[in-house]
């Protein structure tokens, strides 16, 4: 591997990373669709789906205009379910927290997932927290892990960011960043393995052998 500058921070996307929610994110959409009176179900979700969900709308033809009644909608039925964490990230992020600076990176809504951390008893493990609303961009845009850098006052160099979705390699990409991706809950697996991560483990319960690589 060129970069060989040793890691000195990981960074971790959120959902389908450490949170199994695929399930309350469809559901969440399936209704919202339902309630705007757009046909589309968990196939075309599936085909279209991204973790910019602005990305989802415009697919969905979904009017501009009706952007924030969606969202609204989204969380009001995305409250109706409780997540679990994927089997083994509690133990991967208390291990990699004795050798790494840690920070979150996630295009979720900030109160959503700071409310998730607490509630999982997650928080005090990351030393930044970026979210939807503190980027002016959002994946793959750079943008996202700049802030998460800039705030852990780290050079890419030696970061490594971890996530499910072919936009979080691309976002680590620009970012300057080193990558390795995750088989997660989400439809996300051929367009991630076709951004080429410098790893992809199947499961985040291996992500701390996958490490030794770097």
């Amino acid at each position: 591997m060129l970069n060989r500058h040793p890691i000195r921070a990981v960074l971790f996307d959120w959902d389908g990373t450490l949170l199994d929610s695929f399930h309350a994110d469809s559901a969440a959409y399936l209704a919202m669709f339902q309630a705007l009176g757009i046909k589309w179900g968990i196939a075309e979700l599936e085909r279209h789906y991204s973790p910019n969900w602005l990305r989802v709308y415009r697919a969905a033809r979904l009017p501009r205009s009706r952007w924030e009644e969606a969202d609204r909608l989204w969380q009001r039925f995305y409250r109706r379910h409780q997540p679990a964490l994927l089997p083994g990230a509690r133990r991967v992020v208390g291990q990699l927290s004795r050798r790494f600076t840690l920070g979150l990176v996630s295009s979720g809504d900030r109160l959503r997932v700071l409310r998730q951390l607490r509630q999982f008893r997650l928080s005090d493990f990351f030393a930044a927290r970026v979210c939807s609303q503190d980027a002016r961009h959002r994946k793959p845009h750079p943008a996202p892990l700049r802030l998460a850098l800039k705030r852990l006052r780290l050079e890419p160099e030696v970061c490594l960011y971890v996530g499910d979705a072919a936009e979080d390699i691309e976002m680590a990409r620009r970012a300057g960043m080193r990558s390795v991706g995750v088989l997660g809950p989400f439809p996300t697996h051929r367009r991630l393995r076709a951004e080429r991560p410098d790893a992809l483990i199947s499961a985040i319960a291996e992500l701390p052998r996958a490490l030794e690589q770097f």
